[in-house]
């Protein structure tokens, strides 16, 4: 049986997160990252008809990509992560819809405070696994394929005299 064509996905991108309306929010592909994380703020567990939410803000407010907008889940886990510099924390995780080289993807993101970071979301290798290759010298392939889609030339209205 044929393996699937791979995608090829820089070591930097810019991604959309369908549901929260936030387009182009630059992200790093970490392999070294077992699961994806996302900037998230104002994180709190709600109830509603009973039934346990997860309510959350992704980015923080002064981000220029902010929406101010709350995503209410009722899926959601509790994860232990070892963090960037090795102390291991408990997050929530969560399925998020995200858009990549034009195709959307559900998938799983620990939410996290990422404000000091250089990046606010990361692609990790539960993500990457049999959808993508990752060339390190490349960056921002999915943002670039989307802006060119949008700057094909328009026809030009000839003038008559």
């Amino acid at each position: 049986m044929a393996k699937p064509k791979l995608n090829i996905i820089g070591s930097t991108d810019c991604i959309d997160f369908v549901e929260a309306d936030i387009e182009n929010l630059p992200c790093k592909i970490d392999t070294g990252a077992a699961i994806s994380a996302i900037d998230a703020h104002r994180i709190r567990i709600i109830e509603k008809n009973g039934v346990e939410h997860l309510a959350f803000k992704l980015l923080y407010k002064k981000h220029p990509q902010f929406k101010n907008k709350e995503i209410v889940t009722s899926k959601f886990t509790e994860k232990r992560i070892k963090n960037s510099f090795g102390v291991a924390e408990n997050r929530y995780l969560v399925k998020l819809k995200i858009k990549v080289l034009d195709k959307i993807y559900n998938t799983s993101f620990t939410l996290t405070n990422r404000q000091q970071m250089a990046y606010p979301v990361l692609l990790g290798k539960k993500f990457l696994n049999g959808k993508f290759l990752v060339d390190v010298s490349k960056h921002n392939l999915s943002f670039n394929a989307k802006n060119d889609a949008f700057s094909v030339a328009k026809p030009t209205k000839k003038v008559l005299m």
